[in-house]
């Protein structure tokens, strides 16, 4: 109101001559761009479309930041709750920092208004867990950082609409497992951290072991994952580890389905027992000694023999078959021969009786 009034009396000082040649709407205009211009939040600092509200001590956002404000920064501050109409009236915003503050939950719709943001850092909070949905209308975001938090488990539709975000920071978390379809949306991400956090490398990593082969190959920059568990894998990196080592969870795999198709029973007593979490493909078990099974290589191996054993069943009853086949036909052969020696001596004689006949009838 007071600009609104010193605006006035200067157009009034200066004559009429100003509102004769600019109409009123364009004033209007005017009073309102210089109004945002000059308006600042106390305490803050603020200039060139960029507001300075860090190092403050603020327990709250405050209400009178500039419609017109391209960067934000509140970092450093008491932070603990987000409205969800608090960037409502900043739909310019392009940078926002959060980064150390208490916030634990945010709303789901709280990033809703701001569909220009390309920079979001929430580094070193109190952030346990996130709404799937929360980053739906942010589909221009290319930075985003959720590092030093308490996230446990990342929703399998997070980043579906992030097609644009190119670097992402997950580190110092409370992670232990990752899926890969988390990470097959966002096609053109550079850079992915991920250290820091109690990875457990074992079958629930498998797949995202392979996704993460292949962003490598296609030129994506990725930090080190260093296992926790199990123990013979402590310290080391995932991304070292070959990926043969995790065959075993084909046979596991395997032998789950073959299980489910049984009539379930109760476990006796100091058996792992498997037990499907709400984390989709997860499997979590217990830390008791496993009951012996048989592996499914054994069975296919038996299945191997058997159908080896039934293939030289036929071949040995077919070479009986051509061995009997060859005797007889030999036998054969030598009877007809035998018979046809004993019949060359009388065929013979039949030659020479008609000789001798000739000869007694010429002497008589």
């Amino acid at each position: 109101m007071l600009m609104m009034n010193a605006v006035t009396s200067t157009t009034v000082m200066k004559g009429s001559k100003v509102s004769r040649t600019w109409p009123p709407f364009l004033v209007f205009v005017v009073l309102t761009i210089v109004d945002d211009l000059l308006a600042c939040p106390t305490h803050c600092s603020c200039k060139n479309y960029e507001v300075d509200c860090s190092n403050l001590g603020l327990v709250m956002i405050p209400t009178d930041i500039p419609s017109n404000t391209k960067f934000l920064s509140l970092s450093n501050n008491k932070l603990s709750t987000l409205q969800a109409r608090t960037f409502a009236n900043v739909t310019t915003l392009e940078k926002l920092d959060l980064s150390n503050n208490y916030l634990d939950q945010l709303p789901t719709n709280v990033f809703d208004y701001v569909k220009n943001l390309v920079d979001l850092n929430l580094r070193n909070n109190s952030i346990r867990n996130l709404d799937e949905n929360i980053f739906d209308k942010t589909t221009n975001l290319q930075r985003l950082d959720l590092s030093v938090n308490g996230i446990s488990q990342i929703p399998l539709l997070l980043f579906d609409e992030m097609q644009n975000l190119t670097w992402l920071n997950l580190e110092e978390n409370r992670m232990a497992n990752l899926e890969r379809e988390i990470f097959e949306p966002l096609e053109v991400l550079q850079q992915l951290q991920l250290g820091g956090n109690p990875w457990e490398c074992d079958c629930s990593l498998r797949d995202f072991k392979h996704w993460m082969e292949w962003f490598q190959y296609k030129g994506g920059k990725l930090d080190g994952i260093e296992c926790s568990l199990p123990k013979g894998l402590r310290g080391k990196d995932l991304r070292v580890i070959p990926i043969e080592m995790f065959n075993y969870c084909i046979q596991l795999e395997d032998e789950n389905k073959s299980s489910a198709n049984e009539k379930t029973v109760p476990a006796p007593p100091c058996v792992k027992q498997e037990v499907v979490t709400a984390r989709p493909h997860y499997i979590h078990t217990t830390d008791c000694i496993r009951q012996r099974y048989r592996p499914v290589s054994v069975r296919r191996a038996i299945g191997t023999v058997i159908i080896a054993g039934v293939l030289c069943g036929i071949v040995c009853i077919m070479m009986v078959v051509a061995g009997a086949y060859g005797c007889i036909y030999a036998s054969l052969m030598a009877k007809y021969h035998r018979e046809l020696k004993k019949r060359q001596p009388l065929m013979g004689d039949g030659e020479q009786e008609p000789e001798e006949q000739k000869q007694a009838s010429s002497m008589a």
